[in-house]
């Protein structure tokens, strides 16, 4: 991500001062009598500007000296990779991870903890964290997250803390992960200022998300297409929330149980109490920044992507999805609840596997419980529909 995308996403979590103890003293957008007679254009020095905070990181390095430079996670065990005291922002984690698991993209446990609080703002199966929603690798690149060749996950969310942070790992799969390399990078502040709002990311799935109906042929079908659905009843959940704050985005894996297009679904947005979505879509390839099915093609920019396509419109069909809200994060006062429709009127049972990421005040709604891990792996479900005769349970 391009340094000034970052700075205006951080400029919407902190405010002024807290850019200027982050990047240095701001500089005023303009400077008369500028060496040469011109004037200084905004931006022009930030890469140069000198910093006054302190910059650190939390490695997997090899204590000893040599070259061991990873730890190991055993089913049911838990290992820390931060536990940090007083104020900081992370800026970066990376992981790479060599498992006897093939799927501990959904059988490790990604959990975050902000200055104390009990409940953690973070807990995502880490390959969703890093939008491999389904359980497999492939390389991409976002302006938040990137996976890069051949199996490096990377994140570049902001991520504040007051009075401390702590980050842990946790194996609830049944083999072990041999070698877990991680650096978590931040800095050190002397404050934060009261206004900045704290990271969250949480995982949610519906495997299947149950249609009410499975007697249709297409989506154009009047048993499905022409219902109407103005409140939102019966949608996909991302996230709900409660304070001030902002959701910056999505990761959105979905495993096709019917045949046929799966995104007729429109997102829809409840903001502070709304009984009516505030923010009405028109269809889930154009909530992801898409259009037309994608044209069955995959693709990867910074703020939008499909990146993973396999096998689209049929059963057994996978897509993995995001979307970025950095040019303007979706603000709420009091609460928020960020839905999507599973077909039109929710007339598909697809599965759904998201990670919804936001900032907030806290304390934070209790998040629903982790699914188990087993349930956490994407199979296909026969549940009707266009293309029942080929799916079995």
């Amino acid at each position: 991500m391009n340094r000034v995308n970052r700075r205006k996403l951080l400029g919407g979590i902190v405010s002024a001062g807290a850019i200027a103890g982050l990047t240095g003293a701001a500089a005023p957008a303009y400077a008369a009598d500028a060496p040469g007679g011109g004037e200084i254009p905004e931006g022009l020095l930030d890469l140069a500007r000198l910093r006054s905070y302190k910059t650190r990181r939390s490695s997997s390095w090899d204590r000893t000296g040599g070259n061991g430079d990873s730890v190991p996670v055993m089913p049911g065990k838990t290992v820390t990779l931060l536990d940090e005291k007083g104020a900081g922002v992370i800026t970066h984690i990376w992981f790479t991870i060599n498992s006897e698991d093939p799927h501990h993209l959904k059988n490790l446990v990604l959990r975050m903890w902000w200055d104390g609080e009990s409940s953690p703002s973070v807990e995502v199966p880490i390959g969703d964290f890093y939008g491999l929603t389904l359980g497999e690798y492939f390389t991409y690149q976002s302006a938040l997250t990137t996976v890069a060749p051949v199996k490096a996950l990377n994140c570049y969310f902001e991520m504040p803390f007051s009075s401390g942070a702590k980050i842990t790992v946790t194996n609830e799969g049944k083999a072990p992960t041999r070698n877990l390399y991680y650096a978590v990078d931040y800095v050190t502040l002397a404050s934060l200022p009261g206004d900045v709002g704290r990271f969250h990311a949480q995982y949610r799935q519906a495997a299947p998300a149950k249609g009410w109906t499975n007697d249709w042929k297409n989506n154009w079908d009047k048993g499905a297409g022409d219902k109407p659905n103005l409140n939102g009843e019966g949608n996909y959940v991302f996230m709900e929330a409660t304070g001030r704050g902002h959701f910056v985005g999505v990761t959105h894996g979905v495993l096709q149980n019917q045949e046929q297009w799966f995104g007729e679904g429109d997102d829809m947005i409840f903001i502070d109490g709304e009984t009516n979505p505030t923010i009405n879509g028109t269809g889930t390839e154009d909530y992801y920044n898409g259009a037309w099915d994608f044209g069955l093609q995959a693709f990867a920019y910074p703020h939008n992507g499909a990146p993973y396509m396999v096998d689209p419109e049929r059963i057994g069909g996978r897509y993995c999805l995001y979307r970025w809200h950095v040019e303007s994060p979706i603000t709420f006062e009091k609460s928020i609840k960020v839905t999507m429709e599973h077909g039109h009127a929710n007339c598909r049972s697809d599965d759904f596997y998201t990670v919804a990421y936001w900032y907030q005040t806290e304390p934070h709604l209790e998040f629903p419980t982790l699914p188990k891990a087993e349930d956490r792996l994407p199979r296909v479900f026969a549940v009707g529909g266009p293309g029942a005769e080929k799916a079995k349970d």
